[in-house]
């Protein structure tokens, strides 16, 4: 274990909609213009997370277009470099364009996925990147027919330092096999969220939408390719103006090689909380564990990046802001440019995006 790492955090949000981590090392895998994206359907402030990362791994942004011109001038206030496209139909046609970036209303990625593939491009689509079962469906078969990715941004591993940390310190045996991964999601619902957000055909629903970056650590964390939803449930506990909502969900899984998972999400947030979430995850093994504190450590520091390792060694604490950046974006591109699996293989971002599906689907309504 690399016990020197410590270090500062260097980036924090009030909101998750707002959350865009920049990297402190950023490690470009190509030139400038030898990997060029385009950002469409800037519904969700995720775009700015996924098109950040892709840039500091040495992607180009040649253009953005959405049907609100205000999000496009947002946008370029932080690409500066991308132009403003008149019709989404203008970036699908420039072949200069290798991958396109999207954070649409959740139930409109799929269809927008399949447009992307079906001109030649990769794709990369917010989490979740379905509402349906029958989308999943969809865009498998367009993946399979096209050979193009249908990549996910499930940032609460893929963007979070303490979680890329603990990827390593797995591989590394640190504490043996994993036997169950504890997940908590809790996200703050604040102000100003467009009318999408608070219906259920539009969002798909907690399980479907936050509770997939729960599925996809626990995937990967616990090395699975495949899991059991035993029980799900959902409810509205603080939230009556809007019936649709589902401010609570939780979750049990059983992974195909014994593995479990139990994780919670919700928009219960107090407003006290230095940050937009206390996310957590909690990872056993046959010799160990580790606990993330992934945004804050709550009454101690407002910074993130806090990974407490206990094993047969003894206890450890690190401090991992701004010491081991992002490398799935870099991965990515060069997946793209390969022709390779290396950051994520398309079934494990289809699987975690199945088995979300599945237990929205299934949830029992308590509330």
């Amino acid at each position: 274990m690399t016990s020197e790492i410590r270090g500062k955090a260097l980036f924090g949000a009030s909101s998750g909609q707002t959350y865009a981590p920049a990297s402190a090392k950023p490690e470009p895998v190509c030139g400038p213009g030898e990997f060029v994206i385009a950002a469409v359907a800037l519904d969700h402030g995720h775009i700015y997370g996924q098109c950040r990362g892709l840039v500091e791994a040495g992607a180009t942004v040649k253009w953005v277009y959405d049907p609100d011109p205000a999000k496009v001038e947002a946008f370029r206030k932080v690409f500066p470099e991308a132009k403003a496209a008149p019709s989404e139909a203008a970036v699908l046609e420039d072949d200069e364009v290798r991958l396109v970036a999207a954070a649409a209303i959740p139930s409109e990625r799929w269809a927008l996925g399949l447009r992307v593939l079906a001109s030649g491009k990769h794709y990369f689509t917010d989490k979740t990147p379905f509402t349906e079962l029958s989308q999943l469906e969809a865009a498998r078969k367009a993946v399979a027919e096209t050979g193009f990715k249908y990549m996910v941004y499930y940032s609460e591993r893929l963007h979070v330092e303490s979680a890329v940390y603990a990827g390593q310190l797995i591989k590394q045996g640190a504490i043996g096999k994993v036997v169950q991964v504890l997940g908590t999601g809790p996200h703050r619902l604040g102000t100003g969220r467009p009318d999408w957000f608070f219906r259920k055909k539009h969002y798909g629903g907690i399980l479907c939408d936050i509770g997939s970056h729960q599925i996809e650590q626990f995937l990967y964390f616990a090395d699975c390719k495949d899991a059991c939803v035993l029980h799900s449930k959902v409810g509205n506990y603080r939230n009556p103006d809007y019936p649709e909502l589902e401010d609570f969900g939780d979750a049990t899984l059983v992974g195909d090689n014994g593995a479990t998972n139990y994780f919670r999400v919700d928009w219960l947030t107090p407003d006290g909380l230095g940050t937009w979430g206390d996310g957590r995850t909690f990872i056993l093994g046959t010799d160990g564990y580790i606990e993330l504190r992934k945004y804050i450590d709550i009454a101690r520091s407002r910074d993130g990046g806090h990974v407490y390792l206990v094993n047969h060694e003894g206890e450890a604490y690190f401090d991992v802001a701004g010491k081991v950046g992002y490398p799935f974006f870099g991965e990515l591109i060069l997946d793209c440019l390969n022709g390779t699996e290396n950051a994520m293989t398309q079934e494990h971002a289809f699987k975690a995006a199945e088995l979300c599906l599945i237990a929205q689907r299934d949830a029992v309504r308590i509330r």
